[in-house]
């Protein structure tokens, strides 16, 4: 930081100690001074900016993903919660799930949080419309 920092005022002495200084060497000053009052607020912003886009956006991504498949679920439908029991679902309430699981058919219920995934594939989406087009 302290070599930039040095280049920059270098640039900035030159462009404005000399008497015949051109256009271009003035506004090389200007942005050196700019740069040199403004630099860390840019950096600082541009790190923030790049977070941003490697970060928290792709998790965004993911947690839109997750919610879509939880609210897609049918029953009949294999799954796996974050524990780790596979089971199918045998009937969905507001944010429960109640899933069989094993040879005995063990029932158990879960939070809709609570699933990992879903192997049993859909061809149509879930159609949450309540909007009648055949009238």
């Amino acid at each position: 930081m302290n070599f930039l920092s040095n280049i920059i005022r270098l640039t900035a002495q030159t462009g404005t100690g000399t008497t015949g200084a051109t256009d271009a060497t003035q506004e090389i000053s200007g942005f050196a001074a700019f740069f040199y009052q403004y630099g860390s607020i840019i950096m600082l912003v541009l790190v923030f900016v790049v977070m941003y886009f490697l970060m928290i956006r792709p998790q965004q991504k993911k947690q839109k993903e997750e919610q879509k498949m939880r609210n897609n679920l049918r029953v009949g439908d294999e799954l796996t919660t974050i524990g780790g029991i596979c089971g199918r679902v045998v009937n969905i309430k507001d944010d429960t799930v109640t899933i069989e699981s094993g040879v005995d058919r063990t029932k158990m219920q879960f939070k809709k949080w609570a699933i990992q995934s879903v192997e049993t594939k859909h061809d149509d989406p879930i159609d949450d419309d309540d909007d009648d087009d055949d009238i």
